[in-house]
């Protein structure tokens, strides 16, 4: 997956079946479904893949617990026979995780098991394993740093763990085998018309060298997530808001809070929200929360209400208070949730399921939804635009069964190798390691990332920035800002010598690299050389 070949691709192709406008886990999806079905798919984005909301998730992969406890039952059901077909799909990626509820009143306990043991049931054939009640002492085993004072027992179920821009990254290589183009650094600028006032193109910028392009297109779809509105207002003028930002924080500690494989839930907090602490790339990231915004960003910075929240409840449940300074990593994603038809409604009210729009102009716009269902949006998505365009012959979806770049047998992954994230490519890393010696070294002295992933990511990820490979290839911005910031000027370094780029391009990368990951970290920091 190479930028200038597929923008080769652009500039050769008159009329495309598809344009899909976002490279988010809508987009991506979308364009997938449409490549695999055989239509000839253009996905363009702005910025990186992944590069907004769905990179920021909190990294599960889940049925939705809360929906079933407000009784949106379809939801769930949905989730969770998505959840099942992405742990065999993308398996490189998946992890069945434990979760542990503590019960500190016996009402709780029974609740919960009534609760889960309907949600294992809906789960059907896609299981991922049956919930059960665990006694005082085995909770306190299983999660040794856990608050102990009243607990009474604790309820363990099964939910989905997974990376969100590893598999946005290896979903955009998918695209690009199944017969479609991809495109970063592209930015939609104008909706193109006909004479009938229909939608039949784009106009987009390629950010990084300036040229504007026109493309034509039977189908364009709006997958822009939070950013739906500014492709709307495009279509049609007005600066209505379908979509509200809702803002999810989740901060990074290290494992040592929770030294545990299990991850803790909270079912419910001071605010009447769920908290997670789940253990990610032997991190442990905890969070969230849900906070409506007025405009949406893609460096959204977390409230200082939000982190107080959060240190506040984990320091309720764990013995050991985490500090501002013990944050690794803090990082914000915004929901795009579905507008609230009533004012003063909260985000907590407003469906979490996606609805597909279609404008008088032919626009298809997919609205809400989550990295989940991400394939059912996409299916449904695709549908709904081929029932606006009869002129594209209908093809049969065939994403349920559709290995994503990377899958290997799930019995196959070790999570203790870092390379896991991988899959299938791990032995291309570790040849370019073995050729090149000075591949293999470290990119950081605490971390197990080496020179031959930044390699890795210019050579066959499209990353075309040092933010680009330390956020959403190697994460080490989302786990340990800190090392990320003294990353920064190896990572340019390297990234220049596959690039073919000048020392100023590197201090530029380096400089805006810092000015972004500075809002990682709650204290100040500077680079240690």
């Amino acid at each position: 997956m190479q930028r200038n070949t597929q923008l080769e691709n652009v500039k050769n192709t008159a009329q495309w079946d598809f344009i899909v406008v976002g490279g988010g886990a809508s987009g991506l999806g979308i364009a997938l479904d449409a490549a695999s079905r055989g239509y000839k798919t253009l996905l363009l984005e702005g910025y990186d893949f992944a590069k907004g909301t769905s990179s920021r998730s909190t990294k599960l992969v889940h049925g939705g617990v809360r929906y079933l406890a407000a009784g949106d039952v379809a939801l769930v059901k949905e989730a969770l026979r998505e959840r099942g077909r992405l742990a065999k799909n993308a398996s490189h990626l998946f992890k069945n995780q434990n979760f542990i509820i503590p019960n500190y009143n016996f009402i709780d306990s029974v609740k919960y098991r009534i609760g889960l043991g309907l949600y294992d049931y809906l789960s059907g054939n896609l299981s991922l394993g049956k919930t059960i009640a665990i006694s005082k002492n085995t909770t306190m085993q299983r999660l040794p740093t856990l608050n102990g004072a009243d607990l009474k027992n604790g309820v363990v179920y099964k939910d989905g763990q997974f990376d969100d821009s590893r598999l946005a990254v290896n979903i955009a290589q998918t695209v690009v085998e199944q017969g479609g183009t991809v495109l970063n650094y592209a930015k939609v600028t104008e909706l193109l018309k006909d004479q009938q006032d229909k939608v039949n193109g784009v106009k987009f910028t390629d950010e990084l060298s300036g040229e504007q392009y026109s493309v034509q297109g039977t189908a364009v779809i709006n997958a822009t997530g939070v950013f739906m509105n500014d492709i709307l207002s495009m279509d049609h003028g007005t600066d209505k808001k379908f979509v509200v930002p809702s803002q999810g924080v989740h901060l990074v500690l290290d494992k040592s809070f929770l030294p545990s494989d299990d991850a803790l839930m909270i079912p419910k907090t001071s605010d009447g929200r769920v908290l997670f602490a789940v253990p990610w790339h032997e991190r442990l990231v905890v969070g969230t929360t849900d906070t409506l915004v007025n405009e949406p960003s893609y460096e959204p910075v977390a409230l200082e209400q939000e982190i107080q929240f959060i240190l506040d409840t984990a320091g309720q449940y764990l013995t050991r208070k985490p500090t501002r300074d013990d944050v690794l990593s803090i990082f914000a994603g915004l929901r795009p949730l579905a507008a609230p038809e009533k004012a003063g409604q909260s985000t907590k009210e407003v469906s979490r399921s996606h609805k597909v729009v279609v404008s008088d102009s032919g626009l298809v716009t997919i609205t809400g939804g989550k990295w989940t269902t991400y394939r059912q949006m996409s299916e449904d998505t695709v549908d709904e635009a081929l029932n606006v365009h009869p002129q594209l012959a209908k093809k049969p979806c065939v994403t349920t069964n559709l290995a994503i770049h990377g899958k290997i047998p799930a019995e196959q992954v070790d999570l203790k190798n870092h390379l896991y994230i991988y899959g299938a490519d791990i032995p291309a890393i570790k040849a370019l390691e073995a050729e090149h010696p000075e591949m293999a070294e470290k990119i950081h002295p605490r971390h197990p990332n080496t020179v031959a992933e930044v390699v890795w990511a210019v050579r066959e990820e499209m990353a075309q920035s040092v933010e680009d490979v330390l956020a959403r290839r190697v994460r080490l911005l989302f786990l340990d800002a800190r090392a990320a910031i003294d990353s920064a000027a190896k990572v340019a370094s390297v990234m220049a010598k596959e690039l073919g780029k000048d020392e100023q391009w590197q201090k530029e990368q380096v400089e805006a690299f810092l000015s972004i990951a500075k809002h990682y970290l709650l204290v100040d920091y500077a680079p240690q050389n």
